[in-house]
């Protein structure tokens, strides 16, 4: 059947599609600021639409997607395995490579087990519903990532959400909690829209307290914050405290994939168990030796972590300066509030005039009139590609009204 011979009718459960006009009117205006093809890029630079633009809103935080030694390991491994496994971990899809790259995690983490998924998000959302069950309680900060929110809901556990970050709200919770119920606090490590770090000293202290269970999504974390860039609970030396770690491969390591890493007797339950990992295809040849690889470099080259605090200060600073709001980020995820939806596609857009391409985030993603330019920072970025990217700011901010030429914000 044909687009063209499908009709809305009463009771069909396709017009919720029938009606969804959003997308079309946003483009209609020329501000669709989604799903824009790259066709080239180094990196820092990327091509949209015939224009070079600096990229300031890739998750590419040690800038190794574009790095000779890594594309290299990638092309060797197709050359070695093929180019792809073609069944799960379970059965005929476990090479060599996925084992050492486990090993290799866990020694990295400290922790004595690992278990790699196909993707960042299927590791939460498999994870999480199978250490949870109905009996069970989860208490999830309400700016967890989706893959959290996902996950809970699979689990038929009962879910708590707290407000985000709000340690005396998650601890009224616990204390209404049934006591002999089992407990899970999941939270993201570093929150993917405000930039901010979780309170992992209280988290331990509360989840100690009250007989829970710790698991931090640290996605934008590994690679990023703490000693080594090991994550969260390392800026704070609390590790050891966590039960479950997980973390992705799309950012930090260049590639496709994630992980979860604690006890062998968890992880060995979550391999044999988690419905995402057994049922699905294991990560191809070149993704695995791409990770391995990637992990190698932030090894040898700690230049890159300390790189990327500096222009994570450095973009905080200079942004609020400009007059700009950028909440209380902590880490190279840095927001920039604008207000209103359409008032945030128009400054994307003039920004993206100005050269700088950066990630505009509407409702649902966050509040009403809080509609935000999300920036992120790359350790390989240069100090005039982050010039620049502030005069890019600078200019918009003043020609859309959001700051004044004194550096001082217009908006509440």
């Amino acid at each position: 059947m044909s687009n063209t011979d499908i009709t809305q009718r009463s009771g069909d459960i396709f017009n919720k599609a029938f009606n969804y006009t959003i997308a079309d009117e946003v483009k209609a205006a020329g501000l669709f600021p989604y799903f824009k093809p790259l066709t080239a890029t180094d990196g820092n630079v990327v091509t949209i639409e015939g224009q070079k633009v600096i990229m300031a809103g890739s998750n590419n935080y040690l800038g190794l997607t574009n790095d000779p030694r890594v594309i290299e390991a990638a092309k060797g491994a197709i050359d070695k395995y093929g180019t792809g496994c073609t069944g799960s971990r379970y059965l005929n899809g476990t090479l060599d490579l996925h084992l050492i790259l486990e090993q290799k995690l866990a020694e990295y983490m400290g922790k004595e087990g690992c278990v790699l998924f196909s993707t960042g998000y299927q590791t939460n959302e498999g994870a999480i519903q199978t250490v949870a069950g109905k009996g069970d309680l989860i208490f999830s900060d309400k700016d967890n990532h989706a893959c959290i929110v996902v996950g809970t809901l699979c689990s038929r556990a009962t879910t708590l959400r707290y407000r985000h970050n709000d340690m005396d709200h998650l601890r009224s919770l616990l204390e209404k909690a049934d006591p002999d119920a089992g407990k899970l606090i999941v939270t993201d490590g570093v929150f993917s829209m405000s930039g901010t770090l979780a309170k992992v000293p209280e988290l331990v202290k509360l989840a100690k307290e009250f007989n829970a269970r710790l698991y931090l999504d640290d996605a934008h974390a590994v690679g990023v914050v703490g000693p080594g860039g090991k994550g969260s609970a390392s800026v704070f030396g609390l590790t050891d405290q966590v039960d479950l770690i997980s973390g992705t491969f799309s950012k930090s390591f260049a590639s496709l994939g994630g992980f979860i890493v604690g006890d062998n007797s968890i992880i060995e339950y979550l391999r044999h168990q988690a419905a995402s990992h057994i049922f699905s295809a294991s990560m191809p040849p070149a993704n695995v030796a791409t990770v391995l690889k990637a992990l190698e470099i932030l090894k040898s080259e700690p230049w890159r972590i300390a790189r990327l605090a500096e222009i994570s200060e450095y973009m905080r600073t200079e942004l609020r300066n400009l007059g700009f709001n950028v909440w209380t980020s902590e880490s190279p995820i840095i927001p920039v509030v604008i207000g209103e939806m359409n008032n945030c596609f128009r400054f994307w857009k003039d920004l993206f005039n100005a050269g700088v391409y950066a990630n505009a985030v509407v409702p649902p993603a966050v509040p009403r009139g809080q509609s935000l330019i999300r920036t992120s920072y790359m350790a390989t970025h240069t100090d005039s590609h982050l010039d620049a990217i502030l005069s890019g700011f600078r200019k918009v901010g003043i020609q859309h009204g959001i700051i004044d030429a004194n550096g001082h914000s217009n908006i509440a």
